[in-house]
């Protein structure tokens, strides 16, 4: 597909996410134990014969930038195409940071006319799913569209979350309403647009002119339909597809992997999902171990008990140790005793002997981020360590590089919040 070009917007801080996206994009967080959210978007691409890509970083994009680099697990790393980062800097009149999803595109309008595409593929950086993007171009040329968003049924009760679209009998989007208090309907925009390049600068040169958020599902596309010479189209979406920008929706996307028979397969080769693969040596379990129903990647050592959980390379689970229901980052270390239950648990993260992460019936939710930490689900900040014999709540956030220890009775209540003043020491409550 040479005459399409292929944008990821994934400069998105994410803090619905909490600490887990505090120092990395939202596009970086780790997922199913090996991938970087993003990683779903770049294969996608890749597997659908697309072979130039410019990924939009702002937020703390380190980590992402080190995951990409030249593109080499995707085979991006060639000549007369590939991957290219595009960060906004300031220096000259029409440079700024990004104001919002379509101004991060405008101001890389440059990127767009040295590639002489004819079909630009603006994609979502932090979404869960496999999709065939040559068959989404195929139907939008075949029905000489300007733009076409794919569109996927959600729960009505969820649907406030998305923009919610309405289509005639040959899915021509006639109202597109942007996270409506009360959906009319379960049909979401994906975050997905097929534009013709033509079209999108006209849009994006128009917008910039306007007193807007410059968005594409806010101001772009509900102007787009509101004209009637546009030609808008929906293109529906029936796979697995899941946006995981909030803890209950990652924790669950993470959980759908374990299932017997997943929606999203990682094991058809001919659409895998790629990433960058670390030099950890093969995954070892130990003769007392017991492991059920999880995913365990290179380099993890496991002696302890292993349920329904998701571990990322380089894990150690020492004998007596128990996990379960419960995401563990890279590097992580659960000493004997301890028990890990309904967690998250980031990078480098030590929990000492006989400590006990989601501790207790008490559900409560979060008290400083009650709307976005409120499912019972623990989340342990980078490098954090919890001390030993220390019993920590559901809903609580322990931020990067706290000591954490119990407060009252060796329990951290439940909907409690640590961080670290200086988040160069730790910090022992």
């Amino acid at each position: 597909m040479k005459r399409v070009v292929a944008l990821i917007l994934a400069g998105g801080q994410g803090d619905r996410l909490s600490v887990l996206s505090e120092e990395r994009a939202k596009p970086a967080v780790i997922f199913g134990g090996r991938y970087r959210i993003i990683d779903f978007a770049l294969s996608n691409i890749v597997n659908s014969g697309v072979t130039r890509v410019g990924v939009l970083t702002q937020y703390r994009p380190r980590s992402l930038n080190d995951h990409i680099g030249i593109g080499r697990p995707w085979d991006l790393d060639r000549s007369g195409g590939g991957v290219t980062l595009l960060q906004p800097y300031l220096g000259r009149e029409s440079s700024d940071w990004y104001r919002g999803t379509a101004d991060a595109i405008f101001q890389n309008i440059y990127f767009i006319e040295e590639t002489r595409a004819e079909v630009v593929l603006i994609l979502a950086g932090d979404h869960v799913y496999k999709m065939n993007y040559d068959e989404l171009i195929a139907t939008h040329l075949r029905k000489g569209a300007d733009v076409t968003v794919p569109l996927y049924e959600v729960p009505v009760a969820e649907a406030h979350r998305y923009g919610v679209l309405t289509t005639d009998a040959d899915d021509r989007i006639i109202e597109f309403d942007e996270k409506p208090d009360r959906p009319k309907s379960n049909l979401i925009s994906m975050g997905i647009y097929v534009f013709n390049r033509q079209v999108l600068i006209d849009q994006l040169m128009a917008d910039s002119m306007r007193d807007s958020t410059h968005d594409f599902g806010r101001d772009i596309i509900p102007a787009m339909v509101d004209d009637p010479s546009m030609k808008v189209y929906g293109s529906r979406f029936d796979g697995y597809w899941r946006d995981v920008g909030t803890i209950e929706s990652y924790y669950d996307g993470n959980m759908d992997l374990l299932e017997d028979l997943p929606k999203l397969n990682l094991y058809d080769p001919d659409t895998r999902i790629r990433t960058r693969v670390t030099g950890y040596p093969p995954a070892k379990i130990g003769r007392r171990a017991y492991i059920s129903r999880s995913l365990l990647d290179l380099g993890c050592i496991v002696n302890g008990h292993v349920e329904h959980s998701v571990l990322s390379p380089g894990v150690y689970i020492e004998e007596g140790a128990v996990v379960r229901d419960s995401i563990v980052f890279d590097d992580c270390r659960i000493e004997s005793g301890a028990i890990v239950e309904r967690a998250i648990v980031d990078k480098q993260t030590v929990i000492d002997k006989n400590a006990y992460v989601g501790y207790g019936d008490d559900w409560a939710p979060n008290h400083e981020r009650p709307d976005i930490v409120n499912c019972g689900i623990t989340i342990i900040g980078k490098r954090a360590r919890i001390l030993p014999y220390t019993r920590v709540g559901r809903n609580v956030v322990v931020g990067a590089n706290v000591e954490a220890q119990g407060v009252v009775d060796g329990t951290i209540p439940s909907g409690t919040t640590l961080r670290a003043p200086d988040r160069h020491f730790p910090y022992t409550v």
